[in-house]
């Protein structure tokens, strides 16, 4: 019987063993699919999560203390897009924090600069 595959998909070795099979060992098996899974084009399931972890990397890094003050461009240039967020909470005053994951932002206006302030989600922010 000829062999279907007569050299590993990955690395290219001659294949010893089963007539069907396609790699050396599991090893190339795994990274040729993780590469073919690189090539294809990017999902939007995936470019959501990506935006939304970018989001919540910079919030938690420019929010250490639990309430900071940043300026909009600040985070836009880092990549921040204000669109991605995960819910939102509405104070008493009726402003609508939008928060991504359990870092928050508000924009504001303040001396004709914009800018975020950012905050930390509360167990009391449930009610």
């Amino acid at each position: 019987m000829k062999r279907l595959q007569e050299h590993c998909l990955n690395c290219g070795k001659k294949l010893k063993g089963r007539i069907d099979k396609k790699y050396c060992d599991a090893r190339c098996k795994s990274a040729n699919q993780y590469k073919i899974e690189r090539e294809r084009p990017e999902r939007f399931y995936n470019k959501v999560d990506n935006k939304l972890r970018l989001n919540r990397r910079l919030l938690k890094q420019y929010n250490r203390a639990g309430k900071a003050i940043v300026r909009q461009s600040v985070l836009i240039k880092e990549g921040f897009d204000p669109n991605f967020f995960t819910h939102y909470w509405k104070n008493k005053k009726g402003d609508v924090y939008l928060f991504v994951y359990e870092f928050g932002f508000l924009r504001k206006k303040e001396n004709s600069n914009d800018k975020f302030v950012l905050i930390k989600w509360q167990d009391y922010m449930n009610y």
